[in-house]
């Protein structure tokens, strides 16, 4: 009996648990509830991330602005490129005239170097000339060189033809090249040029009293030339009035 009345007063007295009474509210306004919390939270969250980035140094804005710039730059320099591709060909062009310019001239010097070279031979002979040799009568070679050429089997030729005397009379004939050579292991003469009736109007000459004579011929560029002789033909005859020979190796 005592029991139950001390479980009647504990439920029921002072001591009794306090009874809670919530209202009943709708289910959509929960939900309305739920929804706001979430977009605030993620407006919330949004606003903290722009600030990070822009404590830290990065502002999206910013960096749009940037990219425009960039692209606005990198379509003016598409578009120059043409120009400067132009100017580029135009250099270019310019470049390789120059140095074709330059390589001429080069080729011109080396020639009047040679010339120039020649002349003082020339002159240095004539200087070196006795009154002996003035007053001979002969005609002669007085200086004959052979030197290999810059292609294969091409030979120049150098003649020096004068005649002394204090009235010579005027000489008319040409000049002819006996080529000796090897090839094969074997001896072989080539004759320059080998139409002695017309020999070509490189090899016909006409003086008074000197003429230099030079050109090229060319032999097999398999065979090797050993050595040159050079004739003075007179017109009309076959037996050569001068002969002088060049050794080249």
């Amino acid at each position: 009996m005592r029991k139950a009345l001390r479980r009647i007063r504990r439920r029921f007295g002072i001591a009794a648990p306090r009874l809670a009474v919530n209202p009943h509210v709708p289910w959509y306004w929960r939900a309305l509830r739920i929804v706001a919390v979430l977009s605030v939270s993620g407006v919330l969250a949004l606003w903290m991330y722009d600030a990070g980035r822009r404590f830290a140094g990065f502002d999206a804005s910013e960096v749009q602005d940037e990219l425009a710039m960039l692209r606005k730059r990198v379509a003016e320099f598409e578009a120059d490129v043409p120009r400067l591709r132009a100017v580029a060909d135009s250099s270019d062009a310019r470049l390789k005239i120059e140095q074709a310019a330059e390589r001429d001239l080069a080729r011109q010097v080396k020639q009047l170097e040679a010339d120039n070279a020649r002349l003082k031979e020339d002159i240095a002979y004539f200087e070196n000339l006795s009154a002996r040799d003035q007053a001979d009568e002969r005609v002669r070679i007085a200086r004959f060189k052979v030197e290999p050429g810059a292609l294969p089997g091409e030979y120049h030729f150098r003649v020096l033809v004068m005649q002394g005397g204090s009235r010579p009379r005027g000489f008319d004939g040409r000049l002819q090249f006996i080529v000796n050579l090897q090839r094969d292991g074997k001896d072989a003469i080539l004759v320059i040029p080998d139409e002695l009736p017309d020999p070509g109007a490189a090899y016909q000459i006409r003086f008074t009293r000197f003429y230099r004579a030079e050109g090229v011929f060319r032999a097999d560029p398999a065979a090797k030339v050993r050595s040159v002789q050079v004739r003075l033909l007179e017109k009309g005859t076959e037996q050569p009035r001068a002969t002088e020979s060049f050794t080249l190796s």
